[in-house]
């Protein structure tokens, strides 16, 4: 099927169950586009059987890809099957991954199946798929926990219904590289077929090996690799796809196979999803972090100065991210700030560049030079608000005695009607938040605020996270601006409004 190794990005299925973690619809619209710009092979772009919401965000995925496989999980249940089918019709390229549990703890206790319910649940399920699909991945969930006897049995079971996919699931982190890649091995060895299999490995990040399980699997025969950006996820999350991807690349004299990925798009689609999901990359995270380019010691100084390759395996600009800036200030013009756009990679319609312009022109009179990442802020933030069912038209504030705050809110709405509340608070941001609860008329409980510095210096935009959970549902918002009280009604005002949209909260499903 393919010499390379395949990625097979779940972040908006397997990502998406991250606690907290809820991608509005065009949040996902979006990652899939960029995620089809990062070169992955597939996308599994969700579970359509769990909810109508699901379902319509696979479909939308489907009919707007256009290079990318499109594939939807399935339960080893038809009416699943047949919701991934209606889901992924008119995807260029439509897949199916169906699963169901096979180690012990699992049948035992979850299903309650024997192995020879299993195994016929596996036959019939998989040739049932085989109808509506050319390609039908099939995952023995738990794998590295079930007895490797059995496992051979499921697999050859799957592989003699039609499956061309075969996922072996480290579903709860258990295993190590050696034993991950023993698997592999010996399920290569021994499942008999004349057809050819594309083997797959998808790892969970509980013991922080799942990396090293992914890359164990290629040098054991694996052709494709599954897992998240930023390797979010279920519980510590799944494997790093921009890991794996700049471990292939670097080190290609050892694993003589590279993926697809366009390396140069790393930065902005982990940006992207860090961004979406509301959970910020760790500064020394490998390929993406802030410091992952970034050298204290004065013996690397040293040396990275006289010969970059002393302290760097990979350039930043191969992963997207630029050494130098170009700041632009308040007396920069439209077309300089035009080019800065597309040496940014922004492709803006000129209607949308002229509000730009003007919002450039409003944080250049704050600022002593606007950076790149400033430019990236506005892009971002603009396009946050532009898709919002709810904008925040005003925010007014004012002291009251004993130690009191009062805010006045008013938002409005797509259809431009607007609503508004005031309250009172111990400070601004509960002031602020208590007259938003009003205004939509909810009982939220606060779980995360977060404040990032979107640039450096005294005058850095503000990047407001923030975590709420209303009727048991947990949703999160960003809002970015200069003023930080701004930014934090931005957030909140936002994850209200995901709250609003979400008809439905889908189901969680291991793999």
């Amino acid at each position: 099927m393919s010499s390379h190794i395949q990625i097979f990005d779940t972040t908006l299925r397997d990502g998406e169950q991250t606690p907290g973690v809820n991608f509005s619809f065009d949040e996902r619209l979006k990652i899939a586009n960029q995620l089809e710009k990062w070169g992955v092979d597939i996308i599994e772009a969700g579970f359509p059987a769990s909810s109508n919401g699901s379902f319509k965000s696979v479909e939308a995925i489907s009919k707007a890809l256009t290079t990318t496989a499109v594939c939807g999980l399935a339960r080893c249940v038809k009416k699943d099957i047949d919701a991934v089918y209606e889901a992924t019709k008119e995807a260029a390229k439509p897949r199916i991954h169906v699963f169901i549990a096979t180690s012990p703890i699992h049948r035992d206790s979850k299903l309650m199946m024997s192995k020879e319910e299993v195994l016929a649940s596996i036959t019939e399920h998989v040739s049932y798929a085989k109808k509506y699909f050319d390609l039908v991945q099939f995952s023995p969930e738990d794998a590295t926990r079930t007895e490797l006897p059995f496992l051979i049995e499921c697999v050859q079971t799957a592989v003699d219904a039609g499956a061309s996919v075969i996922n072996v699931p480290d579903t709860v982190g258990f295993s190590y590289p050696s034993e991950y890649g023993q698997i592999f091995k010996t399920l290569q060895e021994s499942v008999k077929t004349d057809r050819e299999v594309i083997y797959s490995a998808h790892c969970h990040d509980d013991l922080g090996l799942a990396v090293a399980n992914s890359m164990a699997a290629i040098e054991n025969g694996a052709k494709r690799i599954e897992g998240t950006l930023n390797g979010i996820g279920e519980r510590a999350g799944n494997a790093a796809l921009e890991e794996v991807a700049l471990g292939l690349y670097v080190r290609q004299d050892h694993y003589g196979n590279q993926s697809k990925i366009n390396l140069e798009e790393t930065k902005q689609t982990s940006d992207l999803i860090a961004r979406f999901a509301g959970i910020r990359v760790p500064r020394n995270k490998a390929i993406v972090g802030q410091n992952a380019f970034s050298h204290e010691s004065g013996i690397h100084q040293d040396g990275v100065i006289k010969n970059p390759e002393t302290y760097e395996i990979m350039t930043p600009q191969l992963v997207g991210v630029k050494t130098t800036e170009l700041p632009l200030g308040k007396l920069s013009g439209k077309h300089a700030f035009a080019e800065k756009l597309i040496n940014l990679g922004y492709d803006v319609e000129p209607e949308e560049q002229k509000a730009l312009f003007k919002q450039f022109k409003t944080i250049a009179d704050k600022k002593k030079a606007v950076t790149d990442r400033d430019i990236h802020a506005l892009i971002q933030g603009t396009e946050h608000e532009q898709n919002a069912i709810y904008q925040v038209e005003t925010l007014q504030l004012q002291f009251v005695s004993n130690g009191l705050q009062s805010a006045v809110v008013v938002i409005k709405d797509k259809d431009g009607n607007t609503y508004q509340d005031s309250s009172i608070g111990t400070g601004s941001i509960v002031a602020v938040y208590n007259a938003i609860d009003r205004i939509f008329d909810l009982n939220t409980e606060l779980i995360e605020y977060r404040i990032d510095s979107v640039t450096e210096g005294t005058d850095a935009q503000a990047e407001v996270h923030v975590q709420i959970k209303i009727d048991n549902q947990i949703v999160t918002g960003v809002g970015i601006d200069h003023d930080i009280l701004l930014a934090s009604c931005k957030s909140y005002v936002e994850a209200h409004a995901k709250y609003v949209a979400n008809s439905s909260v889908e189901e969680g499903i291991h793999s």
